[in-house]
């Protein structure tokens, strides 16, 4: 069994660049594999691998400036959900686009997953989901806005338009792992939103810690990696990925005319022209030959 560390840690590092070997270094020998963000304001990642090695790289990052306390969100995966180890510069861990906004001293309060029930029950609150709009369409909480955002960069032009609407209300915001709501907190405080929330640990630690039946959680959960989505108990979800839009894909995708494994799917099936598609259909055909083989197709993650 593979284990799967979801991290992030807002701190000050003023030589991203000297820690990124050492650090590549290390998750290369112990045979771990990822990817990790460093920049300025901290590190962002997931990585994966066998146990103890992901143990060592956690313990190293632990010994970065600012990150003794860094939290991490365990899972795991029957296969290696990675294809390589990447260890990447980044301007953010996660990009906003917006300067002056300082997470580190400016976020909302925290809320762990123990006591957001009671917060987003409140019908003062205003609950805000801050990805993606096609991972809300996998699963969210209920009676969440959705910015309908394309990205994160998207999230800062929708809050200014509907600031007026915040104003004098409880602002309650969650992502994955919380990396993105903490950076929107803060971007919502900064902008004079005054009682402002942020699900700790993100959607993941409720997932790993709130009983399925006292879940306000509704569907599944995005990740970013080859599991595609999650569960209650973090269990692998229902959802695959189309592997030419990368769009997550339901199992009423799955059912629909318009879906062809490796080649199509519903969201993408009248964007591609018959080139492509042979290109796709082709391209899955060598990956089923190379399971057949017990081999992992080059530049494909096996799925876990």
């Amino acid at each position: 069994m593979i284990r799967v560390a979801a991290l992030y840690r807002f701190a000050r590092f003023d030589d991203p660049a000297g820690l990124r070997g050492p650090l590549l270094d290390l998750c290369e020998a112990r045979g771990v594999k990822g990817t990790l963000l460093l920049a300025r304001e901290g590190i962002n990642g997931t990585i994966a691998g066998a146990a103890e090695a992901i143990e060592a790289v956690v313990a190293h990052i632990r010994g970065l400036p600012g990150c003794a306390d860094l939290e991490v969100k365990y899972s795991s995966a029957a296969a290696m959900p990675f294809h390589r180890m990447k260890v990447r510069l980044k301007r953010e861990i996660v990009t906003m686009g917006e300067p002056g906004i300082d997470p580190l001293t400016g976020a909302g309060h925290y809320v762990k997953p123990a006591d957001w029930n009671a917060l987003i029950g409140d019908p003062r609150t205003i609950l805000i989901d801050t990805r993606n709009d096609y991972e809300v369409a996998v699963g969210s909480f209920a009676g969440a806005v959705d910015p309908r955002t394309k990205s994160f960069r998207d999230f800062p032009a929708w809050f200014r338009a509907h600031r007026a609407e915040l104003e004098g209300r409880p602002v309650a915001m969650f992502c994955t792992g919380g990396i993105r709501c903490e950076k929107a907190t803060a971007f919502a405080k900064a902008a004079g939103i005054e009682e402002v929330y942020h699900l700790e640990g993100g959607i993941l630690k409720y997932l790993e810690e709130v009983p399925a039946e006292e879940s306000r959680w509704r569907g599944e959960c995005f990740v970013f990696d080859e599991r595609v989505a999650v569960g209650h108990g973090l269990a692998p979800g229902s959802h695959s990925l189309c592997r030419a839009c990368r769009m997550p894909v339901s199992p009423e995708d799955r059912a629909s005319p318009l879906y062809e494994e490796g080649v199509a799917c519903p969201a993408c099936h009248g964007a591609r022209d018959e080139a492509q598609r042979a290109g796709y259909a082709e391209r899955h055909r060598q990956v089923k030959l190379a399971e057949a083989r017990g081999q992992a197709h080059v530049g494909v993650v096996v799925k876990g």
